[in-house]
């Protein structure tokens, strides 16, 4: 089993969107990339912590790979916001690939690359860190689509995410080659 850890705003959306691809096993909602161990949801919302909210992944890589879930990935962000993601300001909620080894920088480093070049965006605000501890979120945040869809659609309607995916995602994927791989 793969496995990849992704930041990109609210891991509620992120968790939904992933879980529905073929050859993911689990996606699990967290915080990563700070400086405290074992963070709160309310300790990493007040952005004082550095943590970015975050999913791991675990997937099969003979059914899907990681350049197909970055794809994915770039396609459900807004690359372009440097303070955020859609209505979620804040530092938790920067978007980040944290590869786990050198194969994965290499892949990511390639699709950010293309992705500039296409000048689709003035600039793109992703970054490409190291992976760092992983620590699993409440359980309340974990398959909140599920245990909450009313307040979770609600949400992802307002929060600008679906617009933008609308508007930019098959640009995105056709741009990095979804069926290229």
């Amino acid at each position: 089993m793969e496995k990849a850890i992704l930041a990109g705003g609210c891991f509620w959306c992120m968790q939904e969107h992933f879980e529905k691809i073929k050859g993911v096993q689990k996606v699990v909602c967290g915080y990563t990339g700070g400086k405290i161990s074992n963070p709160t949801y309310e300790e990493v919302k007040s952005g004082k912590t550095g943590h970015y909210e975050a999913i791991f992944i675990e997937f099969d890589e003979e059914i899907v790979n990681y350049k197909r879930l970055l794809i994915e990935y770039l396609s459900i962000i807004d690359p372009s916001d440097s303070t955020g993601q859609f209505i979620d300001k804040g530092s938790q909620y920067r978007s980040a690939i944290f590869y786990l080894n050198q194969k994965q920088k290499e892949i990511a480093e390639d699709l950010l690359k293309n992705l500039e070049d296409s000048k689709i965006f003035d600039e793109i605000y992703v970054k490409l860190l190291p992976k760092n501890d992983f620590y699993k979120a409440e359980g309340y945040h974990q398959k909140y689509y599920i245990s909450c869809p009313l307040e979770y659609m609600q949400y992802k309607n307002y929060s600008g995410r679906i617009h933008f995916i609308k508007k930019y995602g098959k640009k995105i994927k056709k741009l990095l080659g979804e069926n290229n791989d």
